[in-house]
């Protein structure tokens, strides 16, 4: 009998019992296993500390796991080294708290970057990118908005506006994952949620899986499809944002913990 069409698809992702412990003996992560559907928008909350930025950090291998798996696309990338992480990387894009833009350099300049892994050492360190490089990295700058900004150097734009200049720097990959820690930590509420609808507009107009740590609950329930909780390395909840009540909200973030300090 043939499979039911509403089956659901095999995962984009598949994270099973992964282990980080650093050199001090802190463990981050303690035996973490979800999956990832292609075009999910994940959030994964926690307190600081909880574990969320090191997941991101072993899922695209600024981290090396100690233990466990990660599969994509049928290979295990917890275990890949060398040159395989560099290609790795090309798929899984991520943006920063911080940004990393390089102040004294345009903005379009700062979205080519997205270029490097798949342009030669010597044309990138002289900026000869191609021109369908160029007409790109302007499609992705009009996708979030800043288009108008190409040219002026990144060091005049806002925090929001700097946010976005990133993350069209990661489309420039051309990734499948976006990796987002905790992108709107820095910005101001109003900003955050714009910079968050432009992840939203990425996810939904170019189909590119989103995995995003986040503090504020009420971002979560708005842009959310699902959502993972971790804390001390282990995950306390997993499914939609909009189930987490105060008792759950308690387990999560501690007994006497209150909302309104997160949304």
């Amino acid at each position: 009998m043939s499979a039911s069409k509403n089956s659901t698809p095999p995962p984009l992702l598949s994270v099973k019992n992964l282990v980080k412990t650093y050199p001090n003996g802190v463990r981050a992560l303690k035996g973490v296993s979800f999956d990832v559907q292609p075009g999910e928008f994940l959030v994964v909350i926690g307190l600081s500390g909880s574990g969320k930025s090191t997941l991101l950090r072993c899922i695209n291998r600024l981290h090396d796991p100690t233990s466990g798996s990660i599969m994509f696309h049928n290979q295990d990338i917890a275990q890949v080294k060398g040159s395989a992480v560099r290609r790795l990387r090309r798929f899984m894009a991520m943006i920063f708290q911080h940004f990393n833009l390089i102040p004294r350099h345009s903005v379009l300049s700062n979205v080519m970057m997205g270029r490097l892994g798949v342009t030669s050492t010597w044309r990138s360190l002289l900026g000869l990118f191609s021109a369908s490089d160029k007409t790109k990295a302007m499609e992705y700058l009009s996708l979030v908005g800043i288009a108008e900004k190409a040219r002026i150097r990144a060091d005049q734009l806002s925090g929001g506006q700097q946010q976005r200049v990133a993350i069209a720097r990661a489309l420039m990959q051309q990734p499948e994952i976006l990796l987002a820690d905790e992108p709107v930590a820095s910005l101001d509420p109003a900003t955050c949620h714009t910079v968050m609808d432009y992840l939203k507009k990425v996810n939904e107009e170019l189909g590119i899986t989103i995995i995003c740590n986040l503090h504020f609950l009420s971002l979560v329930r708005q842009y959310a499809s699902r959502v993972i909780a971790l804390k001390s390395g282990e995950i306390v909840y997993e499914g939609d944002p909009k189930n987490i009540d105060e008792s759950w909200f308690e387990k999560i973030y501690g007994e006497g913990a209150k909302e309104v300090h997160i949304n």
